[in-house]
């Protein structure tokens, strides 16, 4: 009889989805937590906000979400459920606490939001029993699995602006600007950048360069050709910009300066682009719940969003950059 009763109960008690956040912020971010909580909801679901990621998780900083909580944040930056790193989620006592929370929370799916790091931690919480979804978001667009991560664009557009005005300065001094973005193993934001913003120089981590031929020859043939401002964009994985900026102003003689734009990138309004695909994948991850496809990574190509096997996204190597970085060769000039 005690057995039915818990057996009736557990039928008529709602499940529940949690969601968090983690590692570093992204435009889009708030997009995708309203489009879970909304969507989830009108299923069905209860909605649980994690606050400061899986820090948050492993200590219970756990909150309700309505559809009136996720009101008045699709246009802001960042994430208002906040993201911390945690040392203690990376050992196994850590991943235990964190496990036992989803058991005291009653949290049947959890879907987690941000790059590599975050899926990696989502899976070890799938191999320890607790279901869960990914949303892709970093700005760094690194992720092998899906052509686009939310925070992307908008980082772009920010860095392109802020480069556009330092063309105007660079001009009216017959300046080069050498101006570094974000990346430490990721050239997706110097690439976009430095063709969006017809950079004269472009570098990143994924391909060697050579300084004299590379650079030198290619400012000095530009400034003899003309040319009263040059710019140089450069990924932080490269190396440098102050010290780069050094060097060339040394070795060419044209004045340089440097800026370093650093996480100006993460912040901002989202572009159109981050808010609708937030929402797209913000949906699609509901429906992978609903209709039972758990441990999946949401995914975006060809213009659409789906989901895939997480430890298979986990698995994709990062996508090429040759074919972008050839066509960049020949415009960048």
């Amino acid at each position: 009889m005690e057995e039915e009763l818990l057996s009736n109960k557990e039928l008529k008690r709602k499940k529940t989805i949690a969601i968090l956040t983690s590692g570093g912020d992204a435009p889009g971010m708030n997009g995708a937590i309203r489009a879970v909580t909304r969507t989830a909801i009108s299923a069905g679901y209860n909605v649980l906000g994690v606050r400061r990621g899986y820090h948050g998780l492993w200590r219970g900083d756990i909150i309700d979400l309505d559809s009136r909580s996720v009101s008045d944040i699709l246009h802001r930056g960042g994430t208002f459920l906040m993201t911390a790193r945690s040392d203690t989620f990376a050992t196994e006592e850590g991943l235990d606490k964190a496990v036992g929370m989803t058991e005291i929370f009653n949290i049947d799916v959890l879907v987690a939001i941000g790059g590599d790091g975050t899926a990696r931690g989502a899976k070890s919480l799938a191999d320890k029993g607790v279901p869960v979804i990914v949303i892709p978001a970093t700005i760094d667009n690194d992720i092998g699995a899906t052509e686009y991560s939310l925070g992307f664009d908008t980082a772009l557009n920010t860095a392109i602006q802020a480069i556009d005005k330092l063309r105007d300065t660079a001009s009216s001094h017959e300046r080069c600007s050498v101006v570094e973005v974000m990346g430490r193993k990721s050239g997706y934001i110097a690439l976009g950048v430095g063709v969006a913003s017809g950079a004269e120089v472009l570098l990143v981590p994924e391909e060697d360069f050579d300084f004299d031929d590379d650079i030198m020859l290619t400012l000095i043939t530009d400034r003899n050709a003309g040319k009263r401002h040059y710019i140089v964009v450069m990924a932080e994985g490269v190396g440098n910009a102050s010290d780069m900026a050094k060097l060339i102003e040394e070795r060419t003689g044209i004045e340089t300066r440097s800026t370093q734009l650093g996480y100006l990138q993460r912040g901002g309004a989202p572009s159109f682009r981050d808010r609708w695909i937030s929402s797209l994948m913000g949906v699609r991850a509901v429906q992978a719940i609903i209709d039972g496809r758990l441990n999946r990574m949401i995914i975006h190509k060809n213009g659409d969003c789906n989901d895939m096997d997480l430890a298979e996204a986990l698995a994709t190597g990062k996508r090429s950059l040759e074919d972008s970085l050839e066509m960049a060769d020949t415009i960048t000039i």
